[in-house]
């Protein structure tokens, strides 16, 4: 059996950590093609972590590797009733999947948002029919859609 893993706030010296994790989750998300600099996401991470615009946790197994992720930003809107929690990255390792984890790593970021008296959490799931698995536990963790997610990158 795996031990389970523990799970802390992660640090801004922590990015090598967080960018792994973030790699693998880039990785699923682009169909196994990876490729993700992780240098680059290391100085993302580190830059983001340090002047607190993201906060992470990260899930570490017995010999403190990542085995989960999960990051969640500030983000404020009038429909939402002021300021909110956006989830951004959530990652678990396959060998930790469908034990709980994931679930732990939710309840830590809802924990953060409880003391910021934020009243909701918003997170933008892959695509249907795809990701089902992926809408069907955030379901199971109490979200609702609410619609799909557009972006329009600026360069």
């Amino acid at each position: 059996m795996i031990a389970e893993p523990t799970i802390r706030r992660a640090e801004a010296g922590d990015s090598l950590r967080v960018a792994a994790a973030a790699s693998h989750l880039l990785g699923e998300l682009a169909g196994g093609s990876g490729g993700s600099d992780r240098e680059h996401l290391a100085a993302v991470t580190r830059d983001l972590l340090a002047d607190g615009t993201v906060a992470a946790w990260l899930a570490l197994d017995a010999e403190e590797r990542p085995v989960g992720l999960i990051t969640v930003n500030e983000c404020a809107a009038i429909y939402a009733g002021g300021r909110f929690g956006e989830i951004c990255e959530l990652y678990v390792d396959p060998a930790y999947r469908s034990s709980g984890l994931g679930r732990r790593l939710v309840e830590a970021v809802c924990d953060f948002a409880r003391e910021r008296n934020w009243p909701r959490l918003e997170v933008g799931a892959p695509g249907l029919p795809r990701w089902q698995r992926t809408v069907d536990f955030y379901r199971g963790c109490g979200f609702v859609e609410v619609g799909p997610r557009l972006k329009l990158v600026l360069e």
